[in-house]
Formats: C-alpha cells, sequence, structure tokens
C-alpha cells in the first residue's frame, strides 16, 4: 500500500517531513518513504561507514538482517524465508527475484530484539558487528559485518528473553531481559574476562 507507512523504512528530516530526494515519491509512494516490503521491523543502526542495517522478525520462520539501500523492495508478503503461521509456502528469495534478500536470515527463529552495531574498545574483535537481543532464542546474538556484508557470527545462550542491547559508554555490551510474568528483567553488563 503505496499510502500507508507499514512495513516501510522512512526517511524524515530532523523537524519530522519528509526528506528531500526521497527516491519512491515519484512511483506514488508517500515522500517520506525510504524502502519497503519489510515484515516487522524492530531494530535499526547505523554502522560507522555509514550503512544502515534494520532487523525484522520473519513470520513462521525467515527472521532478517538487512542492508537498507534506497528505493528497494524487501520483498514482504510475497518473498521471506519462513512460511505463514497456517503454514502456507512463502517464495524463498531468490536471485532475480525483484526483491532484496536479507544479508543473514534465521530459520529457526531468533525472534530479534533490539539492534546494537559495537564500536567500543573492550571487545576489539567485534568492532563493526552487530548484536541483536533474542526473545524466543533467549540468546545474545553476534554477526560479521564487513562492508555490505554479513554472515552469522556467534549466538550465545543467555537463558532468558533479550529485549535490547546496547553499548555502555566504556565499552561494555548491556543486555536486558524479559522479566518473567511481566515483571521486571535483569540488566546485564558483559565484559571481557581477566
Amino acid at each position: 500500500d503505496k499510502a500507508a507507512s507499514l512495513g516501510k523504512v522512512l526517511r524524515l528530516t530532523l523537524d519530522g517531513q519528509p526528506a528531500p530526494g526521497n527516491p519512491l515519491t515519484a512511483q506514488g509512494f508517500r515522500p517520506e518513504v525510504w524502502s519497503y516490503g519489510h515484515r516487522n521491523l524492530l531494530g535499526i543502526a547505523f554502522d560507522a561507514q555509514g550503512n544502515l542495517w534494520e532487523q525484522e522478525m520473519g513470520p513462521k520462520g525467515g527472521d532478517e538482517l538487512n542492508l537498507i539501500l534506497p528505493g528497494r523492495n524487501y520483498g514482504w508478503p510475497n518473498a521471506s524465508n519462513g512460511s505463514h503461521y497456517d503454514g502456507r509456502d512463502i517464495p524463498d528469495h531468490r536471485a532475480g527475484d525483484g526483491y532484496e534478500a536479507p544479508r543473514v536470515w534465521w530459520n529457526p527463529v531468533i525472534s530479534p530484539g533490539g539492534l546494537m552495531i559495537y564500536s567500543g574498545r573492550l571487545f576489539r574483535q567485534w568492532r563493526g558487528d552487530a548484536f541483536i537481543g533474542g526473545l524466543s532464542s533467549q540468546a545474545l546474538v553476534r554477526v560479521n559485518l564487513d562492508g555490505l556484508t554479513a554472515t552469522k557470527g556467534d549466538q550465545w545462550s543467555m537463558g532468558a528473553r533479550i529485549r535490547d542491547v546496547a553499548e555502555a559508554p566504556d565499552g561494555a555490551i548491556w543486555v536486558i531481559e524479559d522479566g518473567k510474568d511481566g515483571s521486571q528483567g535483569r540488566l546485564l553488563k558483559l565484559t571481557p574476562r581477566t
């Protein structure tokens, strides 16, 4: 739906207006739309080179990490590396289908929570990598980022649903858990072993 903002990445000016030069306006989209065909965007972050990364929850399978490029269609609901909840198939992304495929995808799902691109000094080996909180996977997930490419890295079991991840001022990694039965979860500070 070109008139809706759901399932889209929007590009705005600092005062909330559509940014000039958005690529889809001439095709009849709302003037603030930068990309479309997203299912359920849950995290967005820029890397040090200015590349915009986004992670989204797929249907039954097919959670994604996407490199957001201007004017691209990311396929939802016509292409996904998952299936409908009722078991009906959704065609997988494939070369030449007209959709921008995810750079990394998960099936079984991780149920992504928050997204952070690490820039700190405590974990130098992971500078520039993406970290994603895993809800159903109860994990902290790391993705290797190298320019415009991404590959799966580590997935550490945390024993609780990880709602969000952030970088602390000292370079530690903060993760926050979902609490049990709606109660407050723990905030954990992760540092290297000494």
